[in-house]
């Protein structure tokens, strides 16, 4: 087990050892509020030429951000705006930056999640771990007039007009103990500062945010597709194609949040045989062969680092699944959103 799965796993049961990382937390914390007072009062002087909403979270692991930008820029140019999102680019080693990604991008050079949004949001993405950066790029070499931050709440050098934080349900806010004792980058204070929250799910009856307006979203699995064809089927004829005893898989996961992946099987109606790996892992032959020949199944975001390696032509595929989802969004956050907008617009001027 790696350290990021032993700790994940230690936080998940808030187990007694993690007591000895508190003062390690203490000088954490503090570091964080003066990194982040100093850079704020340094750069948030500096407006761009269009709003910059940034999507992050306060805590380590999968929120759901990736599903979240991918339907926010869909919703957004659904009514007229022409949006753009900016990454730090995690994983991936271009030759040089800013990087514009597009789906003919190698992975290598963009990371995962870029690729995916360039792909399935069809909008100008930029990678460049220095952010503001990119959103210099991304403004003066496209027709953008909204720019979302993909994460980078915790990048105070970048100037920000909305901050949406994004909380999972499942795993709320852990222990609540800021890293390393705990999953927070930051206190459940932020909640509270930011101008939109929203949760990834349905929070628990005793989980409170300390925040009035939550909104929600939730991840709608839309179908599978076979990792070596392409083909596209719905679930029930997925279901209704595989001739397996009890609806039994394995579920293969390199993301921040594997459990979420696994529920949604099961909520599907799969019995399924989990296998997590770290965060942005590139899956091997070897992480997706298994002696029972049982139907495998992996995340969009794994099968997007897979599409331009050899594995997905050879025979191993043939058995290798992607799961494709999509978030559902209330039409209220967008509006929410976009209610935003026309005052900072007008205060650019």
């Amino acid at each position: 087990m790696s350290l990021e799965q032993t700790l994940t796993s230690a936080w998940t049961r808030n187990s007694r050892w993690l007591v000895l990382l508190i003062p390690l937390s203490w000088l954490f914390s503090g570091l964080i509020n003066l990194r982040r007072r100093h850079l704020q009062n340094k750069y948030q002087g500096r407006p761009y030429s269009a709003p910059v909403v940034i999507v992050g979270n306060i805590s380590v692991g999968g929120s759901g951000k990736t599903p979240l930008i991918i339907a926010l820029v869909k919703a957004l140019k659904e009514r007229g705006y022409r949006p753009g999102v900016v990454s730090r680019g995690y994983a991936g080693n271009a030759s040089h930056y800013p990087l514009t990604v597009c789906s003919a991008t190698a992975v290598s050079e963009s990371g995962d999640e870029p690729l995916l949004i360039a792909t399935l949001a069809d909008c100008p993405v930029v990678v460049d771990a220095n952010r503001p950066a990119a959103v210099d790029y991304l403004l003066n070499n496209s027709d953008c007039d909204l720019v979302l931050s993909d994460d980078g709440l915790q990048h105070y050098a970048l100037h920000r007009d909305i901050e949406l934080i994004v909380v999972d349900a499942q795993r709320g806010l852990g222990n609540g103990r800021k890293l390393p004792a705990g999953p927070l980058r930051e206190g459940s204070e932020r909640l509270v500062q930011a101008d939109l929250v929203v949760v990834n799910g349905q929070l628990a009856n005793d989980d409170n945010l300390a925040v009035n307006d939550v909104q929600q979203m939730t991840i709608r699995p839309t179908g599978f597709r076979h990792l070596q064809s392409g083909r596209s089927q719905s679930i029930a004829n997925w279901l209704e194609s595989q001739i397996v005893a009890n609806n039994e898989v394995h579920g293969v996961a390199a993301i921040g949040n594997p459990q979420r992946f696994a529920s949604t099987l099961t909520e599907i109606g799969l019995l399924v045989n989990l296998h997590s790996f770290d965060d942005h892992k590139t899956l091997s032959l070897d992480d997706l062969t298994f002696a029972d020949n049982l139907p495998v199944i992996i995340t969009a975001k794994d099968a997007i680092k897979l599409r331009q390696s050899s594995l997905a032509g050879q025979g191993a595929a043939a058995n290798i699944w992607v799961l494709d989802i999509e978030a559902d969004i209330d039409s209220a956050l967008v509006d929410k959103l976009i209610v935003k907008l026309p005052a900072l617009e007008a205060n650019a001027d």
